[in-house]
């Protein structure tokens, strides 16, 4: 029995629960991507399917349409893979558990790939239709979105005649997006010196649990807790009144994602061990004081480390390893003077990994303004090369900027009021959607971001409006109909 019978709109939910049974994580968008081409070529669809799996499906205006703009729908394949620790799930053979409450659906303990998923969904019931209303379309389905945008990047301008193009890539219905940050990732390695595990100590392991998480642009203005963050400030404060060194730090799993959890594998002194305990006991009453608001849940534990440990970082590699986590720039760096609660720049330490050679501290740095994004990474820099760590910068992409001219959002604001009696509120956003690279790659177009409401995406307590999604299909049907 499907999770998603019966539910209406039919094929929106129908296409989306498809989707769902195929694996499609950022970097593994071959199954999906080829499902794509076969449906297209399964109804005569001219489709262009490229070297980074990007997914091009072309039809023909409806009667009465030819003359109208070539007009693109385009969302991404990929998904943000991400699961609770005690959900047995494998991202690259298992599909989305659906499940339905009340009128939200989610999957069972992983994300559920409403992001972008129901883009593709919305697509597909559209090409599928025989009875929609609509000019010539090119429905361009992306890859690696969630890691960089590299397919959107390998686009070839040549393959894409439209020039105004609806992306389905927001998160909350009744508001028009027109305009993102950019932004770009960048990683600090800091080498390891190691030194020989010593039996005055004890492994033991600190965790950093109960964290809401969240989506490292749009949720960066609700200020929830990073557990990297936290787990910085626990180290700092420790550091001066225990002797310990440094096994492992591990933490978050997604560069754009506000991380939920870290783990610091330390080797203690036995003496100290329970100055630990006590430390962090206090720890556990700051934190639930700060938090109280953004993640209530959030709390410190330790436990015995259970595994064998031979070696463990110098006390140089410790030092040095506790001030670039603590200094490493986080958060709402500033605000935009022009648009009202509006993040103008930011940054994310969402990932931190401890290898053989170095640990490595992967951050997303994002700004509506470019000489900011810059001013950030220069920082970031300078704090590398002070503690001898390597610094490298890639996988950046341009921000979208406010066209005051846009005839695309006239039109949807008009279609919007006359479906609600109400009017559309015109947004900006501090994420990076595809709509900035489109406008570097392609020159003039004219574009308009929306979706239905998404809630805490990129964590797997992601969740999608049914209503919404209702909503917003039959939004998309008008819209289409008026572009003439």
């Amino acid at each position: 029995m499907k999770a998603l019978n019966n539910i209406e709109p039919i094929k929106v939910f129908k296409f989306f629960e498809e989707i769902s049974q195929i694996p499609r994580g950022s970097g593994n968008e071959k199954q999906i991507s080829d499902y794509l081409v076969n449906f297209a070529k399964e109804r005569n669809l001219e489709v262009i399917q490229d070297e980074a799996l990007n997914v091009i499906i072309k039809k023909r205006a409806s009667k009465g349409y030819e003359n109208a703009p070539v007009t693109i729908i385009q969302g991404h394949m990929d998904m943000v893979c991400e699961k609770n620790r005690d959900t047995v799930h494998d991202f690259e053979k298992d599909p989305i558990k659906l499940r339905i409450d009340g009128d939200y659906v989610y999957a069972q303990g992983t994300t559920l790939g409403a992001d972008n998923g129901i883009a593709v969904a919305y697509a597909l019931a559209i090409l599928d239709s025989e009875d929609i209303l609509h000019p010539a379309l090119e429905v361009i389905i992306t890859t690696e979105e969630e890691t960089g945008m590299g397919g959107a990047l390998a686009l070839n301008p040549e393959n894409i005649k439209g020039r105004v193009l609806l992306n389905i890539d927001s998160e909350e219905e009744g508001k028009l997006l027109v305009s993102c940050a950019g932004g770009i990732r960048n990683k600090v390695s800091l080498p390891i010196s190691w030194e020989s595990f010593s039996a005055e100590y004890e492994a033991l392991e600190v965790q950093v649990r109960g964290l809401k998480g969240g989506h490292s642009g749009m949720d960066i203005i609700k200020q929830r807790a990073n557990s990297n963050k936290i787990m910085s400030r626990i180290l700092a404060d420790i550091s001066k009144v225990i002797d310990f060194r440094i096994i492992s730090l591990n933490g978050g799993s997604k560069t754009n994602a506000i991380p939920r959890e870290m783990d610091a594998i330390l080797a203690v002194r036995k003496e100290n061990v329970k100055g630990l305990e006590e430390a962090l006991n206090k720890w556990n009453e700051t934190l639930s004081n700060e938090y109280t608001v953004s993640d209530p849940d959030i709390k410190v534990s330790i436990k015995e480390y259970e595994y064998a440990v031979e070696k463990v970082f110098s006390k140089d590699s410790t030092d040095k390893a506790i001030k670039l986590l603590y200094l490493i720039p986080n958060g709402i760096l500033t605000m935009s003077l022009e648009i009202p609660g509006l993040v103008q720049s930011s940054t994310n330490l969402g990932v931190v990994i401890t290898g053989d050679e170095a640990i490595e501290y992967h951050s997303a740095v994002r700004s509506s303004v470019g000489s900011l994004k810059e001013d950030v990474l220069v920082e970031i820099s300078m704090l590398a090369e002070l503690l001898g760590a390597h610094y490298e910068a890639k996988a950046g992409y341009p921000e979208w900027q406010y066209d005051p001219n846009s005839k695309i959002r006239s039109l949807s604001e008009e279609v919007y009021k006359n479906l609600t009696g109400k009017d559309a509120e015109i947004v900006a956003i501090h994420a990076g959607i595809e709509c900035g690279l489109f406008r570097e790659k392609f020159g003039e177009i004219d574009m308009i971001s929306f979706g239905p409401n998404l809630y805490d995406v990129h964590t797997p307590n992601e969740h999608m409006s049914i209503t919404s999604v209702k909503n917003l299909w039959q939004f998309i049907i008008e819209l289409l109909k008026e572009i003439k």
